[in-house]
């Protein structure tokens, strides 16, 4: 529904990573107004890249932001919420780089490739050892 005329301007998909990160950095705020998703990479890229982000409380994005780490919205009030709270972002920078800086934090104590790969392995370890109890049993 929005065009250039509304001071959009849609890109497509970017596949270039490093593009993606410039555009990423370009930016104030990260805005997933989803109401279905799962866990969002595109969330977690904007966060990595130090971006304020806002988001509805589907899927695991409302773990992802819990605890002061983005803004969660209802997914059944996305424009009356958005209406009120991007010109508070607009206006607040400090505000909205503080909220940056938490989702950079949260991003690295949590959602790291080596740290998720560990999780995994302990899984997978816990697995197994579940497996051979029972066995035994």
């Amino acid at each position: 529904f929005y065009t250039l005329q509304h001071g959009i301007h849609w890109l497509g998909y970017i596949a270039d990573e490093q593009q993606r990160i410039e555009i990423l950095r370009g930016a104030d705020v990260f805005v997933l107004p989803s109401l279905i998703e799962g866990l969002s990479l595109s969330l977690l890229e904007a966060m990595a890249c130090g971006l304020a982000a806002v988001a509805t409380d589907v899927g695991a994005d409302g773990e992802v932001l819990a605890d002061g780490a983005g803004i969660l919205l209802d997914p059944t009030r996305v424009t009356a919420e958005l209406q009120t709270l991007l010109p508070l972002l607009r206006d607040q920078r400090e505000f909205t780089q503080l909220l940056g800086m938490k989702a950079r934090r949260r991003v690295l104590e949590r959602y790291t490739l080596s740290h998720n790969i560990s999780r995994v392995e302990q899984l997978y370890r816990e697995l197994c050892q579940g497996s051979r109890q029972h066995r035994r049993a």
